[in-house]
């Protein structure tokens, strides 16, 4: 059995068939394991490249974490406060909210994040008939019906260009709003939606504090993929990009490196673990693959770069209090996000003497700001910085991480898409397809695909076997 990609779908793809008695080989084309997830030192400290935490509350990572013995590294943030730099300073991001889509109007008004115009366009939320929708739509155009333009802009879309580095005006509402998609069916009200999502404003006194919403390992997320390759059992080849699929009497035939040096490797099943792009390069030329290579095709992916800057402690006088801010792109900043690391994780503030800062760069349609060098790209990250901060001096170091078609862009139409791939996938006797560009881009959704692809191809082989055995 051979899975394509070794990122956390792939090698979460081949812990699950741990037990399975299949020879599962791993094909990685980069020289390591983790796509996204990578840890390295800056300042003397881990510090993750990519993704740095996960969703506490879907199981998934935590019980891969579990099984492959990490869950003594699992840590929780200092604190989860954050801002939002718009209008010219740090205001607070309103805590009951749904990635953007406020659910207490007041508390909105209170943060300022609006202009006084564009919160009495907000409170016609309130007041509106139901916005009918027959099809899915984009988010901006939803949530811009119900609260206006100004609220999309300023607090919608730097949340959703946080998670896909994506615009709001073409983000399909119900592939990645899904939980409130289904709830605004039942209110009249988005704002009535939203709260319906949440717990409670007032709590019980007696009630228990609610869980964090986030976690990470306290030696870097991106430890994580190894971990799972090597407790999967499986036979793992870095640099090991596959270049072609093809079917055989009784399975596959993938191609392996170069053109002038091809190798060869058969299996009786195939997990496709890779970007769209690439899979559907790999589905193009395989006879009855030609309906899943068209939806794979359609898919669409934003770059970004992630720079690390480190600073004295005493360069910001005040050490900051929130775990870091948001950027609206109508402010025109070449940062979209800041993660003030080592106060929102305290293990990495205790690991050294300076403040590590994370800062996002990279939107839909900003290309040519990460064509810039390392150097040009950290001096636009620390002179934003600055003006949001007032941090005082250079970077004590620095560290840029690039992520070229990075994220999938869940458009218009993301789950026609992704339902036309499975349809078209199911067809071809022994694959499946798992990763970020189904259902989720963080990771305890890439290990639930993962999952549901090992399964898929377990149950063909099970068959075939049965069949097999029923001939004889």
């Amino acid at each position: 059995m051979a899975i394509v990609g070794g990122g956390i779908s792939g090698v979460a793809a081949a812990f699950f068939l741990r037990d399975s008695g299949a020879a599962v080989t791993v094909l990685e084309g980069s020289p390591q394991v983790g796509g996204k997830l990578a840890v390295s030192e800056i300042a003397g400290v881990a510090v993750d490249e990519g993704a740095e935490a996960l969703l506490a509350r879907r199981p998934e990572g935590t019980d891969l974490i579990a099984a492959v013995g990490l869950d003594g590294q699992l840590t929780w943030p200092g604190t989860t406060v954050a801002a939002i730099w718009t209008r010219g300073r740090l205001r607070p991001l309103p805590r009951r909210q749904f990635l953007g889509v406020p659910a207490d109007l007041d508390e909105l008004e209170s943060t300022s994040v609006l202009s006084a115009d564009g919160m009495a366009r907000a409170r016609d939320d309130l007041r509106l008939p139901a916005t009918e929708r027959d099809a899915d739509v984009a988010v901006a155009s939803q949530v811009g019906a119900r609260f206006g333009q100004e609220l999309v802009d300023r607090l919608v879309d730097p949340l959703l260009g946080g998670v896909y580095a994506g615009r709001s005006e073409e983000l399909s509402f119900e592939a990645t709003m899904g939980g409130l998609a289904q709830a605004s069916r039942q209110n009249r009200s988005l704002a009535m939606a939203a709260a319906s999502l949440l717990p409670p404003s007032q709590a019980p006194a007696s009630a228990a504090a609610p869980a964090p919403v986030f976690t990470t390992l306290s030696e870097g997320l991106g430890t994580l993929p190894p971990a799972v390759a090597a407790a999967s059992g499986a036979t793992v080849r870095t640099g090991a990009m596959t270049r072609e699929l093809t079917r055989t009497g009784s399975g596959w035939r993938l191609t392996i490196g170069s053109a002038h040096s091809p190798e060869y490797l058969n299996a009786d099943a195939v997990i496709l673990a890779v970007p769209a792009t690439p899979a559907a390069r790999l589905l193009n030329r395989v006879p009855g693959a030609a309906a899943a290579a068209a939806a794979l095709a359609e898919f669409s992916y934003a770059s970004m770069a992630i720079v690390t800057l480190a600073y004295p402690r005493d360069a910001f006088g005040q050490p900051p209090q929130r775990s870091g801010y948001l950027v609206p792109a109508v402010d025109g900043r070449s940062v979209k996000a800041v993660t003030f690391s080592t106060v929102k994780w305290p293990h990495l503030r205790e690991r050294g003497e300076m403040e590590i800062v994370r800062c996002s760069v990279g939107r839909v349609g900003e290309e040519a700001l990460l064509q810039r060098d390392d150097t040009e790209l950290a001096g636009l990250a620390a002179a934003d910085l600055t003006a949001a901060t007032g941090v005082r001096g250079a970077p004590a170091a620095v560290r840029v991480s690039r992520w070229g078609g990075g994220l999938p862009q869940y458009a218009v139409g993301h789950l026609d898409r992704v339902a036309r791939v499975r349809t078209g996938v199911a067809a071809l006797p022994g694959v499946a397809v798992c990763g970020a560009a189904y259902d989720g881009v963080g990771v305890p959704a890439c290990i639930a695909t993962a999952r549901q692809a090992a399964g898929q191809v377990l149950d063909y082989l099970g068959s075939r076997a049965a069949a097999a055995a029923a001939a004889r």
